[in-house]
């Protein structure tokens, strides 16, 4: 877990801007009398229900959940607190524990949904039922009342933009192949344009797959097949939507016989993926802040809950649009590539990991070859 020194820097180096301008418009809310008596009104006394989709995704256990829950009760003078479920890759889980979560009429649920369409649902009976519904990481459909996550087509147009700063002058001529996310995921879709948009032209795409909820053993059996129909040695690049099936393209590819391996890229920032980024065996991953996210999430979250409608705009002031739903209040944190190059300016610095988290024995000539020590 980030200690929270570290985590509090962090969130004000990355977002002072932003708090200037909260803090602005809380001073005009107090000026007029309007929000703070509503939050008074409402009290510190809250629960807001968290939803998240799977564990095989190292940061929604590790980080996510934990940050959520400290932000919360930091807001409420540890009044608040969060309920929480992970709906381990099932969707039907997922839709029982929503429901369970109206049940118990908690006051607020920020909810990463499996798959966006059917979740519609669960959230108009949320609704239904007087309990606003915030989507978190990924947009979810039905009448939600905010969204909190990335620029998600630019996740991919980072990822294609490193492939093709890798592949360089040999990028026209280059077989590339696209391991994609779950298509029920309204995030694949994003990150599969924004990729494109970088590559379609330049290189030549020989293979592409869908990954049925991101599962890594469905991303290594279909690089398995691209292996058998392009050929090991013929694969210039492999674009892996995120670090899960990055590391069990990694696995295929050696397993084949691969002793360098193609740029592979990533997402998520996993401990592992760092790892094997410094080994050399994955290229690049992209880094979200989900410490910026998820404490962000938790204001949002809580200032809906209090009637802090002033601080609530303020902290989306984005908006996008899903098929059952326009001008979405939003917040989309930014997003870096993380190579080699960077990994002290970024998970180091932000108290993701540290230096020894990263370099274990088997790391540590790798390590010290890149001087991280």
């Amino acid at each position: 877990m980030i200690p929270r020194n570290t985590r509090q820097a962090t969130v004000r180096r990355i977002s002072i801007a932003l708090a200037v301008s909260v803090s602005a418009l809380s001073l005009a809310a107090c000026g007029d009398g309007g929000s703070d008596d509503a939050a008074a009104k409402k009290g510190n006394d809250i629960t807001v229900g968290l939803l998240l989709p799977d564990r095989d995704t190292a940061r929604f256990e590790k980080f996510d959940y934990p940050l959520i829950k400290e932000e919360v009760a930091s807001l409420t003078e540890n009044k608040g607190k969060v309920r929480y479920a992970n709906a381990e890759a099932s969707v039907a889980r997922q839709s029982e524990q929503f429901q369970k979560m109206i049940d118990d009429k908690v006051d607020v649920i920020l909810v990463d949904a499996l798959n966006s369409k059917s979740i519609a649902t669960d959230v108009h009976k949320a609704k239904d039922a007087g309990i606003p519904v915030i989507a978190y990481d990924r947009l979810a459909e039905g009448p939600i009342d905010a969204y909190v996550s990335h620029d998600n087509e630019l996740v991919g147009q980072v990822q294609g933009r490193a492939i093709m700063g890798e592949l360089g002058d040999k990028a026209q001529k280059s077989k590339v192949v696209m391991m994609n996310g779950d298509p029920a995921d309204p995030n694949t879709a994003r990150f599969k344009d924004g990729a494109l948009s970088e590559l379609q032209g330049q290189v030549d795409i020989v293979a592409q797959y869908d990954t049925k909820e991101w599962k890594p053993a469905i991303a290594k059996a279909n690089m398995k097949k691209a292996i058998q129909k392009v050929g090991l040695n013929n694969i210039a690049a492999v674009y892996s939507a995120n670090d899960g099936m990055a590391g069990a393209v990694i696995e295929a590819l050696r397993e084949a016989g691969a002793t360098r391996m193609p740029p592979v890229t990533g997402q998520d920032a996993n401990l592992d993926a760092v790892q094997r980024i410094v080994s050399g065996e994955q290229y690049m991953t992209v880094y979200k802040s989900f410490l910026l996210e998820a404490t962000n999430a938790a204001k949002i979250a809580v200032a809906k809950v209090q009637g802090r409608d002033i601080e609530f705009a303020a902290l989306t002031r984005e908006t996008v649009a899903s098929p059952t739903q326009k001008n979405i209040p939003a917040m989309l944190v930014p997003v870096v590539a993380l190579t080699k190059e960077n990994i002290k300016d970024t998970v180091i610095t932000d108290g993701v990991y540290t230096i020894k988290d990263i370099c274990t024995p088997k790391y540590k000539a790798d390590c010290a070859a890149i001087g991280l020590e």
